[in-house]
């Protein structure tokens, strides 16, 4: 199937150069634009792409609160944040408000339609290091660690726990299926019923959880 982007940036050459990258790959679609954050969730809600290329600063209405609104509509479209610096001070809020991943604008175009797949199929996003990395460097600078719920936390089988860990610690499937000693298919299991049973979007939020938790504590 063919994944629909909307990409949101106020400058109209960003806007331009991405959609005339994305529309040249296989199986990818640009079907809008938004100058703003406020013309995003517009745009969302009649358009309804599956990934949203999102750029946190912007004019009207910035890039995480068009997150939080879009995400809090509960629509199907993945968040994936634009960013011109890899430790960009809003982008960890991004992720925490549901945003699905970033990349950053210096992005090839493989990077680029690789992240909007990725996004996309809800797996983890380009280099799970990278993600990883702003995720402990953020969570240092956050308010205080929120504690585990035992209650939630306790819903998790050992193996399911074992996998958030993983998942924290930025392993795709394939390299927890060769560490756990398990076929592929059964990691992609447990990932879904850890999303389910936590009540998270998908594996960046999980990622969120467990480092803000302290399950996995930053390095």
């Amino acid at each position: 199937m063919t994944i629909r982007v909307l990409i949101v940036d106020d400058q109209m050459m960003v806007r331009e150069g991405f959609s005339v990258l994305l529309n040249a790959m296989d199986g990818i679609e640009v079907v809008g634009e938004a100058v703003d954050g406020r013309a995003a969730v517009a745009q969302v809600a009649a358009l309804r792409p599956d990934v949203v290329l999102m750029d946190i600063r912007m004019p009207v209405m910035n890039g995480l609160e068009a997150t939080r609104e879009i995400v809090a509509a509960d629509t199907d479209a993945k968040v994936l944040v634009l960013t011109t610096f890899d430790l960009d001070e809003y982008v960890y809020q991004a992720l925490r408000a549901g945003a699905s991943g970033f990349l950053l604008k210096d992005a090839s175009a493989r990077q680029l339609a690789d992240g909007v797949r990725v996004v996309a199929a809800g797996e983890a996003l380009l280099a799970p290091s990278v993600t990883k990395r702003l995720i402990v460097e953020f969570s240092k600078l956050s308010e205080a660690p929120r504690p585990a719920d035992p209650a939630v936390v306790g819903e998790l089988t050992e193996r399911e726990t074992e996998v958030l860990v993983l998942i924290a610690q930025g392993l795709s499937n394939a390299e927890m299926a060769d560490r756990l000693i398990v076929a592929e298919s059964t990691i992609k299991t447990h990932v879904s019923r850890i999303l389910v049973k936590l009540g998270l979007r998908d594996r960046t939020q999980a990622a969120v959880f467990a480092y803000e938790t302290r399950l996995v504590t930053p390095a």
